[in-house]
């Protein structure tokens, strides 16, 4: 039997007899991390990009991730393809719970790369695109790595381990061709030391931040004369969204506020009233939660990555929660309130009160991205591989260089 050693040294990967390519439509792989749907969001305008550029999609995922690429997605393709799992606790030792699950999230790593190679031997794309999945890299496919987290934020009691992690971390995206981070480069952009560490791999090319929301803006709608004083979108693991799904709606039923709470449930579709002033919603599509952002001035949410990314592509105001126990989302919190950008609370200590207050003195921030230098990575990857692919010719509307 293989061991996690051996694995390390000299991963094992099916065959996959690929033929070479022939002039038909060039096919890449999607697969999003399936913790919450924030990898699956962002996965929307690079799947986009590469429909652009002429590519056949598959999307590969699980659970709410695959179910809202369903929804959100044309004209692309789909597989069930579970992930490594992680859970967490209701309450403290989350470091303790850390250390517990590393190896059965490496190994679940381990079983994730077999299985991309087993994928890999029937679907035969040409092209691998990941995002934040380890184990989804094929040594005769180009591969590529989506990620904000070239350093990663350990929990207080594994500072220790940074170092550990980081190289391990690098082990990994040095696996594949390229590792993509949705950033800016200068200044730190909006991930800080997460995305800006000071030794980086060389493989790694920053494309600017990703969000669906980046083709509705403020001129897309009609003026409704509906303005809502908050939007609540939960998202994440369990139970932690559901615990903060409690304490939210708790709190606006003592306040004369007109609110939105959207539950992040991507696998059903309902609504319901909890009285004439506050209105829930499983899930709403890209352009109805578009419409619903555009009529408020302010939004509740996770300080995931790709909810803060969506933020700056809107203009919004925001209070940030991060999730228990996701040291990432603790990390960006603290760095977006320390440049007075978003106001932030724990959720154990949450006050809706005082948040609507003091997000008053954050007024957020507005960055518009083109996609111009996703296109190029993609129009650049596209040529290396297939000299004569659809990608490789003009696209309406894009300038000769």
């Amino acid at each position: 039997m293989l061991t996690l050693t051996q694995w390390f040294m000299n991963p094992p990967m099916a065959e996959t007899n690929r033929t070479e390519h022939s002039g038909e439509r060039p096919h890449a792989l999607v697969c999003p991390l399936d913790w919450g749907i924030g990898h699956a969001t962002r996965c929307v305008p690079i799947i986009r990009s590469l429909q652009e550029a002429g590519f056949q999609v598959t999307a590969a995922a699980d659970t709410r991730p695959l179910e809202f690429l369903k929804k959100e997605c044309s004209g692309i393709d789909f597989i069930v393809f579970s992930g490594v799992k992680i859970h967490y606790p209701k309450n403290g030792q989350v470091a303790l719970k850390m250390i517990g699950q590393l190896p059965e999230f490496l190994f679940g790593i381990l079983r994730e790369h077999k299985k991309l190679a087993e994928i890999a031997g029937w679907l035969h794309p040409d092209l691998i695109i990941s995002d934040n999945r380890y184990g989804c890299w094929h040594p005769d496919i180009p591969s590529v790595f989506i990620t904000h987290q070239l350093d990663v934020e350990p929990p207080a009691l594994l500072r220790w381990m940074r170092g550990i992690m980081r190289s391990i971390n690098y082990w990994f995206i040095r696996r594949y061709r390229e590792c993509w981070i949705p950033d800016f480069e200068l200044h730190n952009g909006m991930a800080g030391v997460l995305s800006h560490p000071a030794i980086r791999p060389r493989n790694i090319h920053y494309i600017g931040i990703l969000s669906r929301f980046s083709y509705f803006t403020d001129r897309s709608f009609e003026p409704t004369g509906t303005l809502i004083d908050l939007v609540a979108l939960l998202s994440g693991p369990e139970p932690q969204r559901t615990i903060l799904e409690k304490k939210l709606l708790t709190d606006l039923q003592k306040l004369e506020l007109k609110a939105v709470v959207v539950q992040g449930k991507t696998e059903i579709s309902e609504s319901f009233a909890v009285n004439e002033r506050i209105h829930c919603f499983s899930h709403l599509g890209t352009q109805e939660l578009a419409r619903l952002f555009h009529n408020t001035d302010l939004v509740i949410c996770r300080s995931g990555y790709s909810s803060i990314m969506d933020l700056v592509t809107l203009g919004k105001r925001a209070v940030l929660i991060p999730t228990p126990g996701q040291t990432e989302q603790e990390y960006l919190a603290r760095y977006l309130m320390n440049k007075k950008i978003y106001f932030s609370m724990k959720q154990d200590h949450f006050d809706l009160v005082y948040a609507l207050e003091m997000a008053k003195n954050f007024p957020g921030m507005m960055i518009p991205n083109d996609y111009s230098t996703l296109k190029d990575r993609i129009r650049e990857l596209s040529a290396a591989l297939f000299p004569h692919s659809p990608a490789d010719e003009k696209q309406p509307g894009h300038d000769e260089r």
